[in-house]
């Protein structure tokens, strides 16, 4: 599955037109509507906007689960109903740290420190 059907799949699930998409993402509905057709490959700044809009992970959208794979999330019981908020949250942090680990782009507390992640 490509990544403009997981975008069309998402922004179906969200609720959102792609107008909406559009204008919370900050893609023009044009640049979206080429993604989503698959005349255009989304740019990573664009993905990750798209995934904030949609309230899906970059992952998610690029099928790309290696972060999702290889976290456990733990929450104590009495955790309540937020927990998958929380979860979705996490993850995505988790998956931006692997991204930018990806790129060499050290972590604000390595840079000057002498230490390379």
């Amino acid at each position: 599955m490509s990544t403009g059907v997981r975008i069309e799949r998402a922004r179906i699930a969200a609720g959102l037109s792609q107008r909406a998409l559009a204008e919370r993402s900050g893609v023009s509905q044009s640049t979206l509507s080429r993604i989503i057709s698959g005349d255009r490959v989304a740019k990573m700044p664009e993905i990750v906007a798209i995934a904030w809009a949609t309230g899906h992970t970059v992952a998610q959208l690029t099928g790309v689960v290696a972060v999702a794979d290889r976290v456990q999330f733990a929450a104590r019981a009495t955790g309540g109903p937020d927990m998958e908020g929380m979860r979705q949250a996490l993850l995505g942090f988790l998956e931006l740290d692997d991204y930018l680990h990806q790129q060499a782009i050290p972590a604000v507390s390595d840079i000057g420190s002498g230490r390379d992640s």
